[in-house]
């Protein structure tokens, strides 16, 4: 099948994702957690009961815990985010709980607005100096066949790739956070990152294949990377497959605080996949035909 032939299909399924995961964003908005906005998380396990969400919730409530955020986790734990808390508020919300049964403090951490608004603009910096440099990594790997394709090109369209890989995570866990009040803290920055390490490495191993068609092949644009495409499709589906096995093993069979990490990556790696073979090199031939 040729796959640049059909590149109005896959430029279509592309922009309906990451519009939709724009529009996601901007009416939801990531729900962040404690890691960039301070506060203080809570978790117990209960020896026998099976926690009630509504009936913590409103014994919180009415103990004057007015905001904050009760989650389930497992069949006996729960996990409560409120703002920071004093020593004797920490005692008196365990009271509280307490009222439910016997249970065990499984961790209580508390972190400051200065730390939380700290971490945030770091994770920014983190996420805008990794763009950069992959950028400038590619067009310096490809500067030897710049007389076929222009070596920064292959770096912009790896940088495309890379924001739509990222995009489409953050629309979802927008979407999570509103309807399960999902919260995103640092780990879904390292899942970020992670997502844009896979998205760069199936990118360049399709153009990798690009670049040595080009020297060694005649032809078209158009069927040189074709032809690319095809050659490469089975290690890439292959490689995301069993990656993504592993992580399905993990999402359904590891803790919950690993839960989330691991969706995000789910859906990062897979929707990578999809555009290293039908976003990246699609484009290039777009780009490099309207040139010519």
């Amino acid at each position: 099948m040729s796959i640049v032939k059909y590149k109005v299909i896959w430029f279509s399924v592309s922009g309906v994702m990451v519009l939709s995961s724009l529009v996601l964003l901007a009416m939801f908005g990531l729900r962040l957690g404690i890691d960039f906005t301070g506060g203080s998380i809570l978790e117990v396990e209960f020896d026998t009961y099976d926690p009630v969400v509504g009936d913590v919730r409103g014994a919180l409530s009415a103990a004057g815990f007015e905001e904050g955020i009760v989650q389930p986790v497992d069949e006996h734990g729960i996990i409560v985010r409120q703002k920071t808390l004093s020593e004797e508020k920490h005692q008196a919300l365990l009271d509280v709980l307490g009222t439910f049964g016997t249970f065990e403090e499984k961790r209580f951490d508390s972190i400051g607005p200065i730390i939380g608004n700290e971490l945030k603009r770091k994770s920014v910096w983190a996420l805008l100096l990794i763009f950069v440099t992959i950028a400038a990594y590619v067009a310096f790997a490809f500067r030897k066949v710049s007389h076929y394709v222009k070596s920064w090109k292959y770096g912009v369209i790896t940088i495309v790739a890379a924001l739509h890989d990222v995009l489409i995570p953050i629309g979802v866990f927008a979407l999570i956070g509103h309807v399960l009040h999902v919260e995103v803290g640092t780990a879904f920055v390292a899942a970020l990152l992670t997502i844009l390490g896979y998205s760069v490495n199936d990118t360049i191993v399709v153009f990798d294949r690009i670049r040595e068609n080009l020297i060694r092949e005649s032809g078209s644009i158009e069927e040189i990377v074709d032809q690319s495409v095809t050659q490469t499709f089975a290690r890439s589906i292959n490689t995301t497959l069993t990656t993504l096995l592993a992580l399905v093993a993990v999402f359904f069979f590891g803790g919950e605080t690993t839960r989330m990490f691991v969706l995000a990556l789910m859906i990062g790696i897979g929707v990578g996949a999809y555009s290293s073979i039908f976003l990246a090199s699609p484009l290039l031939v777009v780009w490099e035909s309207r040139r010519n």
